[in-house]
């Protein structure tokens, strides 16, 4: 048997047992209204309701427009009820014939039937009111996979508009710095170029892609660190402090890299002196903790929003179609100055982003 074939059945078990009990809850009600024997007429509910389940299944089932459906499913509430009716008079080893040639009985046979139209009626509002619910619940969940996928196809550009912007602007000024110290100092040149090497090894494999490792993002920071590092000489420092244990996991692209570049633009930059950058990561509950801290002129007074440009604001919309309300990313004051940009990203959640 077929897994088709198993569901198929189980939903047939599953509204076989249903329209049992909706038949027995509608007998215990009948009851003291009839003063009927709860069996006699227990057997004449489920023979009828059941009738009525075998006609109305396939004209509720059926796909048709609204108004043929609502005609199939009334010719089928009065054959079933009808046919339903004539059923438990066969089943109770009674004569057809005299039960319409007999007023009393005729009259019992007609109201056999109407109490199985009305329930009927009564089942069919219910079963259609569920699956418009239903219908409704699932255009919902459509509609915000439909929303989804556009956040995550927005999230992916604004990632190739960053690349974009990044890789030629600080390709571009590596190679003008190369240009000058091959002439001024061979030494250094010859470093930024193994550097430069060591970045491109790590970054051009996954330039295209939208996964990433912790691992891979470490080694394209450190690369473009040291690089940075040749430019500005000893104002800029750098510490990474990351456990082995933790570099195997997955991890947005370019997002560490937008926040180096930040700490460095928005803080260091702005001191003579520059300052340290330190980049550390632990796991806690569930997720990895990312942070960069620096040294340099800190948040300003109004608060972070001079801090907050394009960059973030962009790691943070990808966080929210990546992760939703578990990816975040916070900047607050770092002790005794500077500023601290915490990353948080779930690690029991495949990066597909």
């Amino acid at each position: 048997m077929t897994t088709l074939q198993k569901e198929t059945l189980l939903r047939m078990l599953r509204v076989a047992v249903i329209t049992a009990a909706f038949n027995t809850v509608v007998t215990m009600v009948l009851v003291p209204m009839l003063d009927n024997k709860f069996w006699d007429l227990l057997i004449s509910v489920q023979v009828v309701g059941f009738t009525l389940l075998a006609l109305l299944y396939p004209a509720m089932s059926i796909r048709m427009s609204r108004l043929w459906r609502a005609l199939s499913v009334a010719a089928a509430l009065v054959v079933g009820a009808f046919f339903g009716t004539v059923l438990v008079v066969l089943v109770k080893g009674r004569d057809l014939g005299m039960m319409f040639s007999d007023k009393e009985k005729l009259w019992s046979f007609v109201l056999t039937a109407a109490i199985g139209f009305i329930f009927g009626s009564i089942a069919v509002t219910v079963l259609a009111t569920r699956a418009r619910i239903a219908r409704a619940e699932a255009e919902l969940m459509r509609s915000e996979a439909d929303r989804q996928r556009l956040a995550r196809k927005h999230a992916e550009a604004e990632l190739k508009v960053i690349r974009a912007q990044i890789e030629p602007h600080f390709l571009f000024n590596t190679l003008a710095n190369l240009s000058f110290l091959i002439k001024n100092n061979p030494e250094q040149a010859l470093a930024m170029l193994e550097n430069l090497i060591d970045y491109l090894q790590a970054a051009v494999p996954r330039i295209r892609g939208e996964t990433s490792t912790l691992r891979n993002e470490l080694t394209m920071a450190s690369a473009y660190v040291a690089i940075l590092q040749i430019r500005m000489g000893d104002r800029l420092q750098a510490v990474f402090e990351v456990p082995q244990e933790l570099l195997a996991l997955p991890f947005p692209p370019m997002m560490l890299i937008t926040l180096i570049e930040n700490a460095i633009k928005h803080g260091l930059n702005e001191l003579p002196e520059g300052g340290t950058i330190t980049v550390s990561a632990c796991r806690r509950a569930g997720s990895l903790m990312l942070s960069v801290a620096d040294t340099g002129a800190g948040l300003p007074q109004s608060g972070n929003d001079l801090r907050d440009g394009i960059g973030l604001s962009n790691i943070r919309e990808r966080l929210v179609s990546m992760y939703g309300e578990r990816g975040r990313l916070t900047l607050a004051a770092n002790q005794p100055r500077g500023t601290v940009a915490v990353l948080e990203v779930p690690v029991d959640v495949g990066l597909d982003a």
